[in-house]
């Protein structure tokens, strides 16, 4: 080790992993003011969702359960910027949002190779980074594996599992006679773009070849499609049935399955190109990935462990910092090989939308200052089918770097929050703009006690605490015209430290592109000759300021935007005032600009 170069960290906290949900964790806890070492073995952040995969971000049904926060944040970034969906330019803007943060090092290229501990802690973890040939030892207070693999696991000694339970272990329908090791698989896909004219396809030697239709008949149950769609289109599928290796050891063979995936994924466009007619004579293949893109391999134990029964049964807990709502979705360790009657099936089960994800699963059972989000979570095989997905998982990288702060502040591990913190814990998400079910953001007492310059229906509909459309169709935000003002008196000079707003972000993602498939994140596969461009949500405001009255002759403006791209707005003021004024100017083509929220603290 003496010949290379080593450097030295000491951090409150350090992410290994920089996937969305380690990400996110990061820039939540280094906003909060928590010195952060971000951890990525990659050259870019985003991990399943990054250029070099490609798999869109999915979460919870309903577009009145859309995740917000920081995951929303980076959407309306990325549609701003990036309205064709270039993949690379979305990289930029995850890194980006991470470089613009002060309190994080942000190490690219290193992978996490040892810890060293101090008993049941974690004291430091070396790295090795494969650009500058060097080693790094990242000291900290608290450590989050977000890695998906919990490579922290094995040389910590952290409780985890891998593989399927019994049925007889959690009383799951999907738990298996006998537990066992397999998983479900990872996948490679591709993308297509249609030209103005033929385009050929010659495949190399080593691809498989598909000269019929059989390998498209896959064995699902009763609610899911048995045909793996290879129809081409904007629309279309992402081709994520290209699967293998969870029948295999999904760590020790991933270089082995990768090959498989490869000869696969070339063989599958060869059929659709060269055997048969599939409308494909002027469509070319713009990107094959060469990283597997991975669903599933360790999960950590901690103090709850999630069940298919829980999601199912739409249990509460008090301790819930996160939601979900994709269905369980638990694909066949075959994978690709996977035909027909012939094999087992894989199974698409409904759930609930949302239902609740507690704090406990997210910390280690047995390692005092080790917590973890992502598809490695406290949660059975089949649970685990429907939180994986990467809007669940960003949702709970924002309740691990909230929660890190909690720890950090207060000098307790993760167990003592739960005990005797879990409401901060709840009201601080809340206060980021994180739904969470049953649960009503309270505004504060300042807000009530101003006059507002509004009708008694709109202030009760901005002080409800509901920022988002409802399962009943009630959307709770009002509407202004482009140029009022809304405004905030007080008697005498008041104490205001801030201004908050939530700002429309389209819910249903409408008004920002006709795709389906865009609508659930603004991600795209292959580009057709109907491709459009997003756009910005139309009643998102676009362009507004924000003046404040000292009560010593008029209004002064202390914050003005041109071009707004957030949702969630805060200002801090720090000032005694008798007025604070939000002036909307402009939507991004809406006839109005709507709030879900406006209050003072």
């Amino acid at each position: 080790m003496s010949s290379w170069k080593h450097y030295t960290y000491e951090c409150d906290f350090c992410v290994v992993g920089g996937g969305m949900a380690g990400t996110i964790a990061a820039i939540t806890a280094a906003r909060k003011g928590r010195k952060v070492v971000l951890v990525q073995d990659r050259p870019m952040l985003g991990g399943n969702a990054s250029s070099e995969i490609r798999m869109q971000v999915r979460g919870a049904h309903g577009k009145e359960n859309k995740e917000t926060g920081i995951l929303s944040e980076m959407e309306l970034e990325a549609i701003y910027r990036n309205p064709t969906l270039n993949p690379t330019i979305w990289d930029g803007v995850i890194w980006e949002k991470v470089k613009a943060e002060k309190n994080i090092t942000l190490l690219l290229n290193t992978s996490c190779i040892d810890v060293t501990m101090d008993g049941s802690s974690i004291a430091s973890v070396l790295c090795w980074q494969l650009t500058t040939y060097s080693y790094h030892t990242v000291k900290a207070e608290y450590f989050a594996d977000c890695s998906g693999d919990s490579v922290l696991a094995v040389p910590t000694q952290a409780e985890h599992r891998t593989g399927r339970e019994a049925k007889s272990e959690y009383n799951e329908s999907m738990g298996m006679e006998v537990a066992d090791s397999k998983t479900m698989g990872m996948s490679i896909l591709i993308q297509v773009r249609e030209t103005d004219m033929p385009v050929p396809f010659i495949p190399p030697s080593w691809a498989y070849v598909y000269d019929d239709e059989s390998f498209a008949t896959i064995a699902y149950d009763e609610f899911h499609s048995s045909y793996r769609d290879h129809t081409l289109g904007t629309n279309g599928v992402n081709f994520w049935w290209i699967e293998l290796g969870g029948h295999m050891n999904v760590l020790d063979d991933t270089e082995i399955v990768r090959d498989e995936l490869i000869k696969t994924a070339y063989g599958v466009w060869d059929h659709i190109k060269n055997h048969g007619d599939h409308g494909a004579e002027n469509w070319k293949l713009d990107w094959i990935g060469f990283l597997p893109g991975k669903r599933e391999s360790r999960r950590y134990v901690g103090p709850y462990v999630l069940t298919q029964n829980d999601i199912q049964g739409n249990k509460n807990f008090d301790d819930v910092i996160a939601y979900g709502g994709w269905p369980l979705d638990d694909h066949n360790p075959m994978g690709f090989l996977n035909r027909g009657e012939a094999h087992e099936k894989s199974q698409f089960l409904p759930t609930p939308s949302p239902y609740q994800i507690p704090f406990r699963v997210l910390y280690s059972k047995n390692i005092d200052n080790l917590l973890f989000a992502g598809r490695n979570i406290s949660a059975t095989h089949a649970a685990i089918s429907s939180t994986r997905v990467m809007g669940t998982c960003s949702l709970l990288g924002q309740a691990l770097g909230t929660a890190v702060t909690i720890c950090s502040r207060e000098g307790i591990f993760p167990r003592e929050l739960s005990a005797e913190r879990i409401t901060e814990l709840q009201n601080m998400l809340l206060e980021d703009n994180i739904m969470l079910p049953t649960l009503v953001r309270t505004i504060p007492a300042l807000t009530n006690g101003a006059k507002i310059n509004l009708t008694d229906a709109q202030i009760a509909t901005l002080q409800d605490g509901i920022e988002r459309i409802t399962a009943d169709g009630i959307d709770h935000h009002i509407a202004l015209d482009a140029g009022t003002d809304l405004e905030f008196r007080f008697e005498e000079p008041t104490a205001v430290e801030q201004l908050r707003v939530i700002f429309d972000p389209d819910y249903s993602r409408e008004s920002i592109t006709q795709f389906s498939r865009f609508q659930l994140f603004a991600m795209r596969s292959h580009v057709g000759k109907d491709f459009k461009a997003v756009t910005m949500p139309k009643n998102l405001a676009k362009s507004f300021t924000v003046s404040i009255d000292r009560g010593d002759g008029g209004w002064e403006e202390i914050y003005a935007t041109q071009e707004n791209r957030k949702d969630l707005f805060t200002l801090k003021i720090g000032e005694r005032v008798v007025g604070v004024r939000l002036t909307c100017l402009e939507s991004w083509g809406g006839s109005t600009i709507n709030l879900y929220a406006c209050d003072l603290a």
